[in-house]
Formats: C-alpha cells, sequence, structure tokens
C-alpha cells in the first residue's frame, strides 16, 4: 500500500526544501551595509559619542545666524549713521518752515521721511544683533582704518562726522528765512549729503554684512542724485554751487 502521510519525508527532501530555500532568497543589494554596522558596533562607546558630538556641533556652526562683532565697521556705521541722519532730518525739518517754494518742499519732505525710515532699519539691526545703539569706542572709530578724506588721517580716528554741520551754521539756519534759508539749507545739505556718501563707502569698503553693505550702497547712490538735484537748485537761486 503506497504511503501518503507527509510525516514519512526523509531527510533528503527535508535537504532540498532547504537548498531551494536559499536559493530564492535575494541578494544583499548593499554587501557593504552589514560589513559597516559590524564596524559601527565594534566602535569604543567614547568614539561615538565623541562623533555624534562633532556632528552636533558642525550642524549649529553651520546654521547660527552671523552677528556682527560690537566694534566693527557694520555696527559703527549703524551707529554713527543713525546720528548723522539725525542731525538732516531736523535740517529738513527746519526749511520745511522758511520755504514757500513747492519743489524745496517735497525735497525737504522726502528727505525727513526716507532718513527718519532708515534710522529705523539701522536701529533695528542693531537690537536684533543685540548690539547697544552706543558702542564702546568713540564716533566715527571704525571709520579710520578706510581709504576715505574722513577728516582725519589714514589710521586716525576724525575729530567730527564728515559733512556734519557745526552748531553755528544750524544757528544761522534757525535765523533765516524765505530764500535766504534756502540757499543755506541746500548748502548745508549738500554737505551733509557729501560726507554721508563718504561714510557709505567707508562701509562699502569695510563691513562685513552684506545687507549693511548693500544698504549703503543704496545711499551712495540715493543721495548722489539728491545732491545733483540740490545744485540745480542752487544755481536757480543764483548761487554757484562749487563756491
Amino acid at each position: 500500500m503506497e504511503n501518503n502521510d507527509p510525516r514519512a519525508e526523509g531527510p533528503a527532501d527535508s535537504d532540498r526544501a532547504g537548498e531551494t530555500a536559499e536559493e530564492s532568497a535575494p541578494e544583499d543589494p548593499n554587501p557593504g551595509t552589514a560589513a559597516a554596522e559590524r564596524s559601527w558596533r565594534s566602535t569604543p562607546t567614547w568614539m561615538a559619542a565623541t562623533l555624534v558630538v562633532l556632528a552636533l556641533l558642525v550642524g549649529y556652526l553651520a546654521g547660527r545666524p552671523s552677528y556682527p562683532l560690537d566694534t566693527g565697521a557694520d555696527a559703527g556705521f549703524l551707529r554713527d549713521m543713525s546720528a548723522h541722519h539725525a542731525q538732516a532730518v531736523d535740517m529738513s525739518m527746519v526749511v520745511l518752515d522758511k520755504t514757500d517754494d513747492a519743489r524745496l518742499h517735497t525735497v525737504a519732505t522726502d528727505m525727513a521721511r526716507t532718513q527718519q525710515a532708515q534710522i529705523g532699519i539701522m536701529q533695528g539691526w542693531l537690537m536684533e544683533w543685540d548690539l547697544p545703539s552706543r558702542g564702546p569706542e568713540e564716533p566715527m572709530a571704525w571709520m579710520a582704518e578706510s581709504g576715505h578724506d574722513h577728516g582725519g588721517g589714514e589710521g586716525e580716528v576724525p575729530d567730527r562726522m564728515p559733512g556734519l554741520a557745526t552748531d553755528e551754521e544750524l544757528a544761522e539756519l534757525d535765523e533765516a528765512e524765505g530764500e535766504e534759508a534756502e540757499i543755506i539749507f541746500l548748502d548745508l545739505m549738500i554737505d551733509h549729503h557729501e560726507g554721508g556718501i563718504d561714510m557709505a563707502e567707508a562701509e562699502v569698503e569695510l563691513g562685513g554684512e552684506d545687507m549693511v553693505v548693500d544698504f549703503a550702497q543704496g545711499m551712495v547712490d540715493a543721495q548722489q542724485s539728491e545732491i545733483d538735484l540740490m545744485e540745480r537748485m542752487l544755481e536757480e537761486r543764483g548761487v554757484d554751487p562749487q563756491d
């Protein structure tokens, strides 16, 4: 009688089944993975921990935002240009009360609004970088190493900000009226803008923060355009801008 009991399968049949299973098993597409895993497991614990710490440190440094130095050109420029702009705003507000000329009124209003807004931007960056509005060094110290004519020799801190009006000049503007006030304002503001351009060009030369450097270059372009306009306005009033 034929024996149909599966339990009666012999050892030879079992061996053949095992061979078939091995042949049908997929090959490891990454034969180096197992070796790498064995190598990692054999790495001493202290070395593995060190590698993890280094990886975290590299990731932190790569993602950390850039902050300028408190004594660097970027911070110095933002502080000093804020003070420089503040005087331009004050002079613009003074002449607005003294002129009936519509075009000069528009120019002075635009200067006051633009430079006040730029003061807000510059002070905002200092706050974002957790830097005080007043630095540890004297004003204009950041500009000493620039190659620009800033009122002092190269490597020296200038006595005053370039183009800044004196107390006597501001008093003269306060006392003048009508066209006389207009001429004084235009003359002072041209000098003021030329000094501001000198400061901004020094930031372009020395600065390390791209957005501050671009901001300074924008000032150079805008203020040079305003200088050209104000010189034409002086000529219309019979004044040679070069005198």
